[in-house]
């Protein structure tokens, strides 16, 4: 006789259908609008687990490294995805300084003379060649745009043209910020933010159905069903018709609020990134830089069979950051005084 597994039920979107439906997660964005250009910080309540996998072929990164499972420090203090390209990376320093004068990070001894190291790991995106002005000589904005952003964490926040991906295009349409979250049926919490600028299209050619609509729970980005998804090889659709290197890139992160281990952190964020497979196509090419983490806010116990629950976790944060990235561009607006094609655009 062989065994089974009872699987509880399906699972339903929360109440926000944003990430921060995860207990113990806060997001917070912030945006210039001259620039065309964004910041969105991923703020645990406390240090948490954290994980990252990178599949693109021009990603930039700060402080990955640190998240490998045999290193030294096993959780982090924030998440940061950006704009800027390279200018970008400047952004965690103003959540790192902000953190710290909290007296929130890691240290190994507690010393008053010296401050705490926040880890606040961060991964960006290509927006600097989007009409927006980037005149900004030896002061870019990231810095301070970090700082607001994760003044500004909350409970809510904006969808579309938004945080790190107000500077965004998804192929020829208008990306965006996307999130949604999934509550399975025995308690366990899965959420994913997403920073949509990518190479590929994430609406099936000759229309406009998401290729993400097999997993779109209440009609969440317009309810469309999945009559109108087929694409021939080749047939790229609204992907961007001159790819260049570094100029373009989907940024995430999953969370949940199971107790994981940074190696199962680590493997809830390689399965994670087949959401955005899902969502986008082609994906992970050669000028995108693809990343996604995973974190961990350490409320409910994994229970029994714990490697099947992280098999279930890692699932779900897939569906779920596949129905962030429709949700990211079905919210997308055009910029101030731009004409700009947009998802609602679409005949």
């Amino acid at each position: 006789m062989t065994s089974s597994i009872a699987r509880p039920g399906i699972a339903r979107p929360g109440p926000r259908n944003l990430i921060t439906d995860v207990p113990g997660l806060k997001v917070g964005q912030a945006h210039d609008a001259q620039a065309r250009t964004g910041v969105t910080v991923i703020l645990p309540d406390a240090r948490a687990v954290a994980a990252c996998d990178v599949r693109g072929g021009g990603p930039g990164t700060r402080e990955t490294d640190a998240l490998d499972p045999h290193n030294l420090v096993d959780a982090i203090d924030a998440v940061v995805l950006s704009g800027g390209s390279v200018y970008g990376l400047a952004a965690p320093d103003g959540v790192t300084a902000w953190l710290g004068a909290q007296g929130r990070g890691y240290g190994l001894v507690a010393q008053s003379a010296v401050p705490p190291s926040p880890v606040v790991p961060a991964a960006i995106l290509f927006d600097l060649a989007n009409g927006g002005d980037k005149a900004w000589g030896e002061d870019p904005p990231y810095r301070a745009l970090g700082r607001q952003a994760a003044l500004a964490a909350s409970e809510a926040f904006d969808l579309g043209t938004a945080g790190a991906g107000y500077g965004a295009m998804a192929g020829r349409l208008k990306g965006g910020v996307g999130s949604a979250s999934a509550i399975t049926a025995d308690g366990f919490a899965v959420g994913a933010v997403v920073a949509v600028n990518s190479f590929g299209s994430v609406v099936a050619p000759g229309g406009r159905t998401f290729w993400a609509a097999p997993y779109e729970m209440d009609g969440e980005f317009g309810g469309l069903g999945s009559a109108g998804l087929a694409g021939a090889g080749d047939d790229w659709g609204l992907a961007k018709a001159d790819p260049q290197a570094r100029t373009n890139t989907t940024i995430a992160c999953v969370a949940t609020d199971a107790v994981l281990t940074p190696a199962q952190a680590r493997r809830v964020a390689v399965m994670a990134q087949d959401g955005l497979a899902r969502a986008i196509r082609p994906v992970h090419a050669p000028f995108d830089g693809d990343v996604v983490f995973a974190l961990s806010t350490a409320q409910r116990p994994l229970g029994p069979r714990p490697d099947f629950q992280i098999a279930r976790l890692g699932a779900l944060a897939a569906d779920v950051l596949a129905r962030a990235v429709a949700r990211g561009v079905h919210a997308a607006a055009p910029w101030p005084d731009a004409d700009i094609p947009c998802w609602r655009d679409l005949a």
